[in-house]
């Protein structure tokens, strides 16, 4: 039944609308009058969020990165280059891997329990959701591995592209570079050695004179990554001595695959190398000269004598021998025999008193018998080395010795133990209590107790921990010895040389800033002292930027959304009108 307001017949639907109502245009033309309400952002909150970004955030140069470098010198100072340019572009390098958004794994393949460790890092991060950037001699030797499935891979003669892996990487890509350094069709010997870097110790100079060697060893893992010989220019390596002495730097090592081998491939060799360095070290600094294999400086023993018995040189020098064997060496595919390493060690000793001479060991390579075993034996006990690396022998994939006949493993572990305990029965260093040294001060001691210095044969000296003597020379009187150290009282009243004709540079600055990277479209390189701070301040403008980008982009889709609907009103009322 029909209400009583519904008495009177409608002739259409618009007649519900009184005369005192708005018509529908005259409501649309009071929406000009309508005042948008401003939402109120805290402004505290928002601060806070400006300075601390989003883990996940995608900003290129903002993350904070934790590295870990196995294995050689060499290895050491690809880390450090990989550093300095990271940090140079704003990136933070942090000792602490949990706070860390990018792990770089800096990984060596000599041998299986260092590929173990760096296999057990990458599950660690994976298992803690950290970005993850593979470097080093594994990956560059074998890439296809399983475990590297979906992780970038920077080779080691791409160092110089880390930033550009590590900014992929932070976004979510998979990258990488394996290629091979070239000029003119010749491969070069890596990196350039001018760029940023950050020394581990900035005291100490770690310089790559050549990438590679010239071997062909059974069981060596190396070659795969690091390839045949090629070698730096002698002015490339003297500049960046010199840059190094004019940043603080007291020592530089010299270091390789094969020092020895160094300059073969461009018509030089290593003592023409050294005569030219030992020009621009300062007094009271000091070169230590890297691993050299015996064949190679057969044919230079006069000259290396000389170097040796230069005042600014380290009268020490690494000499592998691996075994004592002809029939082990030949094998192994050494190409030289124990009687030309005893060559290179009588003669040195002779010409240079007191060198100091550290050499390595392999125990258990396939083939070898009780009677080769004992020949090596007798070299440590006929020889005394103060310095000796005794390895067990592991099968590298991929190598010539891996498929040979293995000796057993107990057989292997036992004649490790007893080599060890062959150079453990001699103290190198008691006849030495009573004299007086000069030594080089240069890092602390791992129990914090003492400083760590070297004399002019690079023997270990521990020193007190007074902060004047760090990176300087000083006189000490020797009053105590241990198997691998010596114990020196500073002498009262001497001579303190101080190398360097700059400070050093303070822990974790970047050091070798050249004009080409300071000119490079990155904000992050105004401040080189402090990268942190400029990281805050061209993150925090690099953020606000981006927001008011999403600001304007969120207004236009609004406005775009509200001609539209409005569109659709106006035909909608032409439509009703019509």
């Amino acid at each position: 039944m029909p209400s009583a307001s519904c008495d009177t017949l409608l002739d259409d639907i618009e007649d519900i609308v009184s005369q005192g109502d708005l018509k529908p245009q005259d409501r649309h033309s009071a929406r000009k009058h309508v005042v948008p309400k401003a939402r109120k952002r805290n402004t505290q909150k928002y601060l806070q969020e400006e300075n601390s970004p989003p883990s996940d955030s995608t900003i290129p140069g903002i993350q904070k990165i934790w590295m870990r470098t196995w294995g050689c010198s060499h290895n050491n100072s690809d880390g450090e280059y990989m550093a300095g340019q990271l940090a140079a572009y704003g990136y933070e390098i942090t000792e602490n891997a949990s706070e860390a958004d990018l792990w770089l794994l800096n990984s060596c393949t000599v041998k299986n329990p260092a590929e173990d460790h760096f296999r057990n890092s990458i599950k660690k991060a994976q298992e803690e959701n950290k970005k993850i950037v593979l470097a080093g001699c594994v990956p560059q030797a074998q890439p296809r591995q399983d475990y590297f499935k979906g992780l970038s891979i920077i080779g080691v003669q791409q160092i110089d592209r880390v930033v550009e892996v590590v900014e992929e990487t932070i976004k979510g890509h998979s990258v990488r570079l394996l290629g091979q350094k070239k000029a003119n069709g010749k491969r070069l010997g890596g990196a350039r050695l001018d760029l940023p870097k950050i020394r581990k110790n900035p005291l100490i100079e770690i310089i790559s004179v050549n990438t590679g060697c010239l071997n062909a060893c059974t069981y060596c893992k190396t070659k795969h990554a690091r390839g045949n010989l090629a070698s730096y220019p002698i002015d490339e390596l003297v500049e960046r001595a010199k840059q190094s002495f004019q940043e603080g730097v007291c020592e530089i090592w010299l270091t390789s695959e094969d020092t020895g081998a160094y300059g073969r491939d461009i018509g030089t060799n290593l003592p023409a190398l050294l005569w030219k360095l030992v020009e621009v070290i300062p007094e009271g600094a000091m070169l230590r000269l890297g691993m050299t294999n015996p064949p190679y400086i057969l044919e230079h023993l006069e000259e290396m004598a000389k170097i040796l018995n230069h005042p600014r040189v380290y009268a020490f020098l690494h000499i592998p021998v691996q075994s004592a064997s002809d029939t082990v060496l030949m094998e192994m595919k050494r190409e030289y025999c124990v009687a030309d390493f005893k060559r290179v060690v009588d003669f040195l000793k002779e010409k240079v008193p007191g060198i100091s001479l550290a050499t390595d060991i392999i125990c258990g390579f396939p083939g070898e018998t009780d009677q080769d075993f004992q020949e090596t034996v007798k070299l440590v006990e006929d020889y005394k080395f103060p310095s000796l690396f005794i390895n067990q022998f592991y099968p590298r994939p991929g190598t010539p010795a891996a498929k040979m006949v293995q000796v057993p493993a107990q057989v292997k572990k036992q004649r490790t133990k007893d080599l060890s305990r062959v150079f453990h029965s001699y103290n190198p260093y008691d006849h030495k209590i009573g004299e007086r040294q000069q030594v080089l001060v240069t890092e602390e001691s791992f129990d914090s107790k003492f400083y760590v210095a070297h004399n002019r044969f690079y023997e270990q000296v521990l020193v007190p921990k007074n902060p004047t003597f760090m990176g300087k020379m000083i006189e000490v009187d020797i009053y105590e010895s241990g198997k691998h150290f010596m114990k020196g009282q500073p002498v009262s009243d001497a001579k303190v040389y101080t190398p360097s004709i700059s400070k050093p540079l303070a822990k974790g600055e970047v050091s070798g800033l050249t004009e080409g990277f300071r000119n490079r479209p990155r904000s992050h390189l105004s401040s080189a002292h402090h990268p942190s701070a400029a990281v805050r301040r061209d993150s925090a403008s690099s953020r606000l930027v981006l927001h008011l980008q999403k600001l304007h982009q969120d207004c236009a889709l609004r406005v775009s959304v509200g001609l539209a609907l409005f569109a659709l009103l106006l035909a909608f009322l032409v439509k009703v009108y019509n």
